[in-house]
């Protein structure tokens, strides 16, 4: 008989597999991609806590006061330090300073495929599991808020559409997966849609 309700550890486990489908803030605006430049490492982490509702994925909203990115939906991370052993050690350490998640209560799972962002860093997703309970602590400054999304809001290719805004007097495309008051786009967006892709066997 069929199971009616899989593990979604299982199907992530598969889809982690394969990390050579890099993706970039580019790739619906080829036109725009810049010349060749030095691009930085950085390590965000997907953080997966189990809840009484079902799978969740933890999210932040960023202070408004930040030069970059202001007030946009991201996963907790940021730009590797010399003291940083690897990419995983780089999400671990963001994710403590910035909503207080404790390296000791994440098991990592593995990594999604690289991240080209406007920005010039090359970003590697690290999908870590929680362990134990967990009470956010954003960081003044720089968190304003910490919430989660279903898992399987976020897995459902269904979920995503492609918008546009106008800048500097042209169409810039980009993707979106709104939930709830959050309008969650940008990068985030398409690493997510990158990882529904593949949990649904598209890519």
């Amino acid at each position: 008989m069929p199971r009616t309700n899989p593990d979604p550890f299982e199907a992530l486990s598969a889809a982690l597999g394969d990390t050579r489908a890099a993706s970039s803030d580019y790739d619906l605006n080829p036109n725009h991609r810049p010349p060749a430049r030095h691009l930085r490492p950085a390590a965000v982490l997907v953080p997966l806590i189990e809840t009484p509702g079902g799978l969740h994925v933890i999210l932040t909203k960023r202070s408004s006061a930040l030069q970059h990115h202001p007030g946009q939906i991201a996963f907790p991370g940021g730009k590797m330090d010399p003291t940083d052993a690897s990419l995983e050690d780089a999400a671990l350490r963001e994710a403590h300073e910035e909503i207080g998640l404790h390296p000791a209560s994440v098991t990592i799972m593995g990594r999604l495929p690289e991240h080209e962002t406007v920005t010039a860093f090359t970003m590697t997703p690290i999908i870590g599991r929680l362990t134990a309970p967990f009470t956010p602590v954003p960081e003044p400054g720089e968190v304003a808020e910490v919430f989660s999304v279903p898992f399987d809001h976020i897995a459902d290719p269904a979920r995503y559409s492609i918008q546009y805004r106008r800048w500097r007097g042209e169409r810039r495309y980009y993707y979106t997966v709104p939930y709830g008051p959050y309008y969650i786009w940008g990068a985030t967006a398409r690493i997510l849609r990158g990882l529904a892709g593949k949990l649904s066997g598209e890519a």
